[in-house]
């Protein structure tokens, strides 16, 4: 095997049971102290080849060679011996412990074999710290530190367990620019140190910052490497999408008119007494887009939850065209036609082991259209249904299909699909295009718009 690369991954192919390939032949080569990018729409295979080299998942056919030496990464565990680290998008931290204890957790410290050794689990986080340039605080719990020291907290879980390549799986999704761009002062002093980086990420001013190569997947096939520094935003669009991408959307001046949604002097303090929304008042006008920003933490969450009857605010008013909602249930705002685009389309947005069908109905289930005195109208839901897997083009082998078994930005499409679809007077759209591919952020952002 070539010696100038420290992971090759050659004629990849991955079929699951229900028969989707995943990859097709794929040939992925990293060289040693570089920062490679992996890139592609959702769905085209990327998580798919990425597990496969942590050993989550076992290829069909292929061969994996690490340091030139043909390997079976049968688990984690096999992964981690050969010197691979993973940092998840989706942290795998236990909150209630400290920054410490998550570091060591499974490799833990003990006094005569039984005690938690602390201090000692404290003094491996401080050297690895130092060692890394990435500054956390050992004694603080997870639950009370920010994103960005969760993220450097997971780097430093993989470093410990001495990982020398680390793939990095969407690491900037929930971070702050300030916080993305100290990320990339750590990552630039990890390659100087020879550490090899497999960074996946959609954000393409990030790739073309901070990647030395890059290869691009789409539909699960090897689309080629190329090196960052000879290619543009727009011709790597294309390569992921198989088109010409619109980066900027266009969009004619709004013309407001009456006001929909009105929040006056609105005061929340959350369980931990932790004051998360100070006097917030806004005004939403039917035909405009209002955009909230903000650093993550900072009541984003909190004020969402108002609006769809997540939680109640300690003080303050928020009315619906004149009527009260606060106290209102889910059901009974998405009959006063307000939709929710949840930010964890995971855990808020749908019913993983239900099908596509069952997701987009589930709003509409009871309404005249879809039912024929006591039955279901069966032929109007899969009408609809049908109708909205094409106009939204999510990719899926039916309408049967599991949404969980879809990818990232087909789920979006599913939610979105469902959320716009149903004549609302407001939508809330909460990171809409949080972690999916331009393509889809293309799209999704046309649909606002319109």
């Amino acid at each position: 095997m070539n010696e100038e690369y420290v992971i090759q991954m050659k004629g990849i192919r991955k079929i699951y049971p229900n028969g989707v390939v995943a990859n097709q032949d794929v040939d992925l080569n990293v060289r040693k102290g570089e920062i490679h990018a992996l890139m592609g729409e959702n769905g085209a295979g990327k998580s798919t080849l990425m597990k496969m080299l942590f050993g989550l998942e076992q290829p069909t056919e292929g061969e994996i060679y690490v340091n030139g030496e043909k390997v079976h990464l049968s688990s984690p565990n096999v992964a981690i011996s050969k010197g691979i680290g993973m940092v998840h998008q989706h942290f795998m931290l236990v909150p209630s412990l400290t920054v410490a204890e998550n570091i060591v957790l499974g490799m833990t410290p003990k006094k005569n074999g039984i005690f938690i050794d602390r201090q000692k689990a404290i003094k491996i986080t401080e050297e690895y710290s130092k060692k890394f340039n990435l500054a956390v605080d050992p004694n603080a719990r997870v639950v009370d530190i920010p994103v960005g020291m969760k993220q450097k907290v997971e780097i430093l879980k993989a470093l410990v367990r001495g990982a020398k390549i680390l793939i990095l799986d969407e690491p900037t999704a929930v971070l702050t620019t300030q916080e993305t761009t100290e990320l990339f002062k750590e990552l630039k002093h990890l390659k100087e140190q020879g550490y090899t980086l497999i960074f996946i990420s959609h954000k393409l001013n990030e790739i073309m910052e901070i990647t030395d190569r890059l290869s691009i997947l789409r539909g699960g096939k090897f689309m080629g490497v190329y090196e960052t520094k000879d290619v543009t935003p727009e011709k790597i669009s294309r390569l992921m999408v198989g088109r010409d991408v619109v980066l900027q959307v266009q969009k004619d001046a709004a013309k407001p008119t009456e006001e929909i949604l009105r929040v006056r002097d609105l005061h929340y303090v959350n369980d931990w007494g932790k004051k998360m929304l100070n006097g917030v008042s806004l005004s939403v006008r039917k035909g405009e887009i209002l955009g909230i920003a903000g650093v993550e933490g900072n009541g984003q969450k909190e004020l969402v939850d108002m609006l769809f009857g997540l939680n109640k605010p300690n003080e303050g008013t928020i009315t619906m065209k004149g009527d009260n909602i606060i106290g209102l249930n889910q059901r009974q705002l998405r009959e006063k036609h307000i939709s929710l685009v949840p930010e964890d389309r995971m855990l808020f947005g749908i019913a993983a082991n239900a099908s596509i069908e069952e997701n987009i109905i589930s709003d509409r289930a009871d309404s005249k259209k879809m039912n024929k005195g006591l039955m279901f109208n069966m032929k109007n839901m899969h009408e609809e249904t049908d109708a909205l897997i094409k106009e939204y083009k999510v990719l899926c082998k039916s309408r049967d299909q599991k949404v969980g078994m879809l990818s990232g930005g087909n789920i979006q499409k599913v939610v979105v699909a469902r959320e716009f679809s149903n004549q609302p007077d407001l939508i809330i759209a909460d990171q809409p295009t949080r972690g999916i591919d331009v393509g889809a952020t293309e799209f999704i952002r046309k649909k606002l718009v319109e």
